[in-house]
């Protein structure tokens, strides 16, 4: 291609990207910001193209200049989003939590009652864990708990040597459990009642039989920690997804489509908060969790003060002081 057809395709293209940049240097910053990203490249690809067909040397300067200035634009922009980040999980996602307490409110009733429920059936009728559990599964929990264990949890019989290990595999467990729950909202919700209901009936069962066999100290202790953040995580997955499922089965005057696309820009954020809290549960789960040097009585206290913790996040981090939350 010529540079003067160059130059007439691309020229509009060129003068929005100054104008954004322009209004980006001057603090200013609106919707029409957020397609900065692609513009950036897009430049970039101008400007290749111009040095690699050998076009005038004020083209190539003047393209050279515009991406000049975007880099510049695009890392101070990238610094932003981190403090945005910050500033989410200070802020936003517990007011977020707060604003959608009717499916959080559902999905931890779902989830905790469950739980609650099978734990008692199960302590006062034993076979019933069979009726969800499999004998050799039953037989790994005894082993991981079982009071004369060194360490505590999945990994506990290979030492303290493999917590890094024990961390990866933590995280992609939970967050592969987050996001099963968190998806299967899109099949009308029932995917996410389905896994708040069998997850909180596991491991309820499994709670009931180990304490029913006085192994409560090691199981109880290991999961009082972490539990503040990756039972509370495991709530949010589901309420995020019951929110999909709500917005597919009563959208109201809006159409099915643009209800689900509104319900996922919330659901998407409950997410991100969510994973923020499994990266915790899994750091306190592989490093402190899984000690057994460390008394009962100490853990159980941690882990009532992460409780504590997480419940005054949720309640009051994010409320403006002038205004009702």
């Amino acid at each position: 291609m010529k540079q003067q057809r160059f130059e007439q395709a691309h020229q509009r293209e060129w003068q929005d990207f100054a104008t954004q940049l322009d209004a980006l240097e001057h603090g200013k910053s609106g919707a029409e910001h957020r397609r900065f990203g692609a513009a950036y490249r897009r430049l970039c690809q101008h400007l290749a193209l111009a040095e690699a067909r050998g076009y005038s040397g004020h083209l190539v300067e003047r393209l050279g200049q515009l991406a000049l200035r975007g880099h510049q634009q695009l890392y101070r922009h990238r610094e932003h989003l981190g403090a945005r980040s910050i500033g989410f999980l200070l802020a936003g996602f517990p007011r977020l939590v707060r604003e959608e307490w009717r499916f959080v409110l559902t999905a931890g009733l779902l989830f905790f009652g469950s739980l609650l429920g099978m734990g008692l059936l199960v302590y006062f009728f034993p076979e019933l864990i069979y009726s969800l559990v499999s004998p050799e599964r039953v037989a790994q929990m005894e082993a991981m708990y079982d009071p004369d264990a060194s360490r505590l949890g999945r990994f506990g019989e290979r030492g303290s040597g493999i917590d890094w290990l024990m961390f990866g595999y933590y995280v992609m467990n939970n967050v592969g459990i987050a996001f099963q729950t968190f998806a299967s909202g899109l099949l009308l919700g029932l995917g996410s009642l389905f896994f708040l209901l069998y997850n909180g009936l596991t491991i309820g069962a499994i709670a009931g039989h180990l304490i029913r066999i006085g192994y409560q100290d090691n199981f109880l202790s290991f999961i009082v920690g972490h539990g503040a953040f990756e039972l509370t995580a495991i709530v949010l997955s589901g309420a995020a997804g019951l929110e999909l499922g709500w917005a597919l089965l009563a959208p109201g005057r809006l159409r099915r489509d643009e209800a689900l696309r509104r319900a996922a820009a919330r659901s998407v954020r409950l997410i991100a908060g969510v994973l923020a809290m499994l990266l915790i549960a899994a750091f306190i789960e592989a490093y402190w969790s899984s000690m057994t040097f460390v008394g009962a009585p100490l853990k159980y206290l941690v882990g009532a003060l992460l409780w504590l913790l997480v419940a005054a996040y949720f309640l009051l981090a994010g409320r403006d002081r002038h205004a009702p939350d």
